[in-house]
């Protein structure tokens, strides 16, 4: 009874569909299997299991039409079992449709067809050992239907009394629901962000009260031998008193600080995930069902073909899997339709009759990635070069030159179709432009390649979730704009000499070969400003990149990166050019997100039109002197890693072997940070900086303590001695230390 009382707010009819979808899933699988292996004995028992579990589903809810069906496919798949019929073709078929009408009962459908059906069902040699299971199982609907709810899994039913044990609690919520629970979980993750910034301040102001301090003692000495009036001398004293209180109360409070903004980063990180997995589905809930349409379009269009998959536990938000319904259906429909021979043609060619198309998942560098590739003829690029100067899309002349990623490209448009026929698979000029065009919409792309005679490759990329987008910050206009960071190949500072004019335009050589440089100003139409800052020797640069071009984009600053809540403009406004959502920057200002694909389309249309502005070169600046960090440690390894890291961004880095080596040389001479290691010999990082804070010149001095020890107890006693930064030296991947540096420093020339 506990397992009805869990689902009370659920029909019966309601759960029949539930375990309908799980059981023809295994069934189709199990069928296919058993179309390449007649006798697999795994697939035979998984089928018929399937097959029994949905008859006794079917007698509690009542669906007679159900029942017999699913009885009489039961039947069949016995005496195949048993020995006593060789599953043929006709057989393989009859079963499908079998399944496809159980379905659709399922759903409420009717059983158009049954009596038909179930004569072709007939060769089973009448009813097996099995089949007295049709009955009514004892004690009633209400115990049996218990065995309704395992299918909830995928398995087949087991008791009644032994699913309360063995099932996981499950809770039914809506998706709105978990999507605004996602929603917040993001914003609190971002809210967590602007952490960073609070104590930035708080650390400016602990030196600000430092160098008070330091005033106040020099005006201290300055008036040794001097006689005050004692209100003077009462005044000096109770400001000292209460600067040192201030600096005490300062000195907790960033203590307590930096402690809640740690734990509240590591909870909003672990709500967020946990938020993200349960949005999360495995690629398996869009592949499978896949398997069986390629298998029946094949047949339709006298093909011999087979769909392969890989990856059907790779993970994505389900979301991004239900919008990708639709492209995947088409690329298959292509892969089969297009690309896949018929059986005489590939045996011509030396192939095996039976074509194969894979389509396979992956994640890579926070992406998902899918491949639907076949082993079919490829793309005729002559058709295509004839069919590009047949609706004069280019020049005749021009169309003999294209190249082969060129002529490729001209299959993403509106209206292309490569079929000379016309039909309900192809023909109707309804082509891959509908598949770009919607994996642009989920911020993604689509590449293909191909090897004529021996297939093609189509390339999907994705972002794994549409909540929270990782982004490059920018100055564009006076205002910050966000990038997507998978479309940022890299950021340059470049030098005026290394822009070059090449036909009344601006290119830059950048992965050998020129690419075109724009000025983002000129892309978003709106008025530019140039910033001549010190410490900037040469113009930010953000080089893009997209399946189909390379562009650079002069932007006025680079603000840096930020993970940011996703938000979907206002309808209302319609379509803003070059802007795909908005979101919050860390500290609550509004930030609009830049649609990087349609900014290179605006720039490959520009740059051929020669209507490229002239970008603003900040010239004639002087050098700038450069900040010095003191980095100290006694491992050589992460020594050399840290003064490449920081020399890499335009500091200049001294190094000492260990804590004493250190201390000598700060005393020596002068230093704007000090990134020290904590377990050295002589001396370590903690003594270090206990007596630099003792020391009247270097007490202000900024300290970053880097430490293989990551405990919370090991953080606050560093930060306790007097650190202004405590990072573990697993954070170098991901840029911390440099970010932490930054802070404390600015840019690198003074």
């Amino acid at each position: 009874m506990s397992s009805l009382d869990a689902y009370k707010d659920r029909s019966m009819q309601e759960l029949f569909h539930m375990e309908a979808q799980a059981q023809t899933e295994v069934l189709t699988a199990g069928l296919l299997a058993l179309e390449r292996e007649p006798s697999d004995p795994a697939a035979l028992d998984a089928c018929m299991r399937a097959a029994h579990s949905l008859k006794g589903a079917a007698r509690i809810v009542g669906l007679d039409a159900a029942v017999q069906l699913a009885h009489r496919m039961e039947d069949l798949l016995v005496a195949a079992q048993e020995g006593r019929l060789p599953l043929r073709s006709e057989h393989i078929d009859a079963l499908l449709r079998g399944s496809d009408m159980l379905l659709r009962l399922g759903s409420g459908g009717v059983a158009d067809g049954l009596p038909d059906l179930l004569a072709q069902l007939d060769g089973g040699g009448g009813s097996s050992g099995s089949g007295g299971s049709a009955a009514m199982p004892a004690g009633g609907p209400v115990q049996r239907a218990g065995a309704l709810l395992p299918a909830l899994a995928g398995g087949a039913a087991e008791p009644a009394d032994t699913v309360p044990e063995q099932r996981e609690r499950v809770l039914r919520v809506s998706a709105e629901r978990l999507d605004l629970l996602l929603d917040l979980a993001g914003r609190s993750l971002v809210a967590a962000q602007r952490a960073q910034p609070l104590g930035e301040g708080l650390a400016r102001l602990r030196r600000l009260q430092q160098q008070m301090g330091q005033s106040l003692d020099g005006l201290r000495e300055a008036l040794l031998g001097h006689a005050l009036p004692p209100a003077a001398q009462a005044l000096l004293a109770s400001a000292s008193d209460r600067l040192q209180e201030a600096q005490a109360q300062l000195q907790n409070h960033s203590a307590e600080f930096d402690s809640f903004a740690w734990d509240f980063g590591q909870r909003s990180h672990r709500l967020y995930d946990a938020a993200l997995a349960s949005r999360m589905r495995p690629c398996a809930d869009l592949m499978a069902s896949k398997v069986r349409m390629v298998r029946d379009l094949g047949r339709q269009l006298g093909r011999q073909v087979r769909l392969e998959l890989e990856g059907e536990g790779t993970q994505a938000d389900r979301d991004v899997l239900e919008r990708l319904e639709a492209p995947l259906i088409h690329l298959l429909r292509n892969a089969v339709d297009h690309g896949i021979e018929p059986p005489a043609e590939r045996a011509r060619l030396g192939k095996p009759a039976e074509g194969v198309v894979r389509l396979r998942a992956r994640h890579f560098a926070g992406r998902l990635l899918l491949d639907v590739e076949d082993d079919g003829r490829g793309v005729d690029l002559e058709r295509v070069r004839a069919a590009v100067r047949e609706r004069r899309l280019v020049p005749a002349d021009m169309a003999q030159q294209l190249a082969e990623d060129e002529l490729l490209a001209f299959l993403f448009l509106p209206g292309f179709s490569m079929s000379p026929v016309l039909s309900d698979v192809s023909g109707r000029g309804v082509g891959l432009d509908v598949v770009q065009h919607e994996l642009r919409s989920l911020r993604g792309s689509v590449r293909l390649r191909q090897r004529e005679g021996l297939g093609c490759q189509f390339q999907i990329e994705l972002p794994l979730t549409l909540s929270v987008l990782r982004s490059l910050i920018v100055e564009i206009g006076g205002e910050p704009y966000a990038l997507p960071l998978a479309k940022v190949e890299r950021v340059l500072r470049v030098a005026p000499e290394a822009i070059a004019g090449i036909e009344g335009q601006q290119h830059l050589w950048h992965g050998g070969r020129h690419i075109g440089l724009l000025a983002a100003s000129q892309l978003l139409q709106v008025p530019g400003v140039q910033r001549d800052l010190p410490g900037s020797p040469g113009l930010p640069v953000v080089v893009l990149s997209g399946p189909e071009a390379c562009h650079a984009v002069a932007v006025e600053q680079v603000l840096g990166e930020s993970s940011l809540a996703v938000m979907p403009l206002d309808p209302r406004l319609g379509a803003v050019r070059g802007v795909s959502a908005g979101a919050l920057l860390d500290d609550g200002s509004p930030v609009l997100i830049l649609d990087a694909d349609e900014l290179l389309h605006s720039a490959g249309k520009l740059l051929g039109g020669g209507q490229v502005e002239r970008v603003a070169r900040p010239e004639g600046l002087a050098p700038q002197a450069r900040k010095r960090v003191l980095v100290v440690d006694d491992s050589l390894t992460v020594r050399e890693l840290e003064r490449k890291l920081l020399s890499s961004r335009g500091y200049e880095v001294s190094v000492a072997v260990d804590g004493m080596d250190g201390w000598n040389v700060l005393r020596g001479g002068h230093f704007d940070l000090l990134v020290t290691d904590i377990d050295m010999p002589r001396m370590d990082g903690i003594e270090l900086v206990t007596q630099l804070r003792r020391d009247p010149r270097l007490q202000s001095l900024p300290v970053i303590v880097v430490s293989y020890k990551d405990r919370e107890e090991d953080r606050r006693r560093g930060l306790e001695a007097g650190a202004d930064h405590y990072l573990t030296k697993s954070s170098f991947h991901d840029e911390s230390l440099l970010e932490a540096v930054h802070m404390l420093l600015g840019d690198a020339h003074a």
